[in-house]
């Protein structure tokens, strides 16, 4: 029904107007694009690779197009009823002032423009570092520089090309551990086979390894066990519901994704059963895709929680909503002695655009110090 008003008010005070364009070419393209991501979806084992490409990165643009339209058409809309209901502009237009061609197709330069800088925002990722102390010795580890990377969402959109330079971003800065936080892959494991991504993941570079956890789109895959049989292959260790000593210096706590309820019986293990098998006296570290239930982790004596999943809303201003849902929906918070770092994201969802927020790989520089040493 949303793209149906979209679609109308399009073909009511724009499209009608061109020579040559019928009312049925109109909607049988209009159509066509629309439903171009369901298709793939429900035809991917049917189209030849190229042909569920483009369908994948017309679909997905449309769904940006179709967002900012919806807002700005709908405030227009709004607008229109408002001043018919009081009077103060007459007439019964959609729009007012018989410009209603002319606001219509700057309205579509509107939308097209913030496509164009919605993608290079999204291309262009930012290193966004942090600097922090655990008050805790962690055996002879003095210090320690992490890279933290979470929603990659690996697929037709997001492939082989901006994973190499995910890694080289990475092995540039010589990190002791790589951590990935969920969401790796964005559909289905068909990606691995359609390109090298297992060789990408090769290169990466680390002095304690890289390690990962599920986020909700590997589990809405369906392909779990795949996942894990790819990623472990490509010599990154998942962590699944499990705590792990590292270097015999620090802990990291990997949990599985809270929407794992939905496609088992069982669910993901309570933290406080994680946290039996650790020894709090060394630093703890958890990997847990969504930041939830922090005062948990907070209790529990975790030191550090690092976590993706929001996207920080990915398009304006879907942050607002993000920023209400989650206690920490983006950066760093401080939450007595736990400490909660949370990443945009490098890769997208949906449409291949960031508006109101960043592409970005966190870069975390951990200082270890037992109680009552002084900085």
């Amino acid at each position: 029904m949303i793209n149906y008003y979209v679609g109308l008010r399009g073909w009511q005070y724009l499209f009608r107007y061109l020579p040559g364009l019928s009312g049925w070419l109109y909607w049988s393209l209009f159509w066509i694009v629309v439903w171009s991501n369901v298709a793939v979806q429900i035809g991917k084992r049917f189209f030849p690779y190229q042909v569920g490409l483009v369908l994948t990165w017309v679909g997905a643009y449309w769904m940006g197009m179709m967002f900012y339209s919806l807002l700005i058409i709908a405030a227009l809309d709004l607008v229109r009823i408002v001043a018919g209901w009081t009077g103060l502009i007459p007439g019964e237009g959609v729009f007012f002032l018989g410009y209603d061609r002319l606001l219509a197709l700057g309205i579509l330069m509107i939308v097209i423009g913030i496509q164009v800088y919605g993608t290079w925002n999204a291309n262009h990722t930012q290193m966004r570092s942090y600097e922090i102390t655990i008050p805790k010795a962690a055996g002879p580890l003095q210090n320690l520089r992490v890279l933290m990377v979470s929603d990659i969402h690996l697929g037709k959109i997001v492939g082989e090309r901006r994973l190499e330079k995910l890694v080289q971003l990475i092995n540039d800065r010589n990190p002791g551990l790589v951590l990935l936080v969920g969401d790796t892959v964005d559909g289905n494991v068909d990606v691995f086979s359609e390109q090298k991504i297992d060789d990408c993941f090769l290169k990466l570079r680390s002095k304690y390894g890289a390690y990962a956890v599920l986020g909700n789109h590997e589990y809405i895959s369906r392909e779990v066990d795949e996942t894990i049989l790819h990623l472990e292959k490509a010599g990154v260790r998942v962590l699944r519901d499990e705590a792990l000593m590292v270097a015999d210096s620090f802990y990291l706590v990997g949990r599985d994704d809270a929407s794992g309820k939905n496609f088992s019986r069982s669910g993901r293990k309570e933290l406080s059963q994680l946290m039996h098998e650790v020894d709090g006296n060394f630093p703890v570290i958890l990997l847990d895709h969504q930041p939830q239930n922090l005062g948990e982790a907070e209790k529990l004596g975790v030191d550090l929680q690092v976590s993706g999943h929001t996207h920080r809303g990915q398009l304006f201003p879907n942050n607002w909503i993000t920023a209400r849902i989650f206690e920490n929906d983006w950066g760093y918070l401080r939450k007595g002695n736990l400490q909660v770092i949370v990443s945009s994201g490098y890769g997208t969802w949906g449409p291949p655009i960031r508006i109101g927020s960043r592409s970005e790989v966190v870069e975390i520089l951990m200082h270890f110090q037992p109680h009552g040493q002084k900085s």
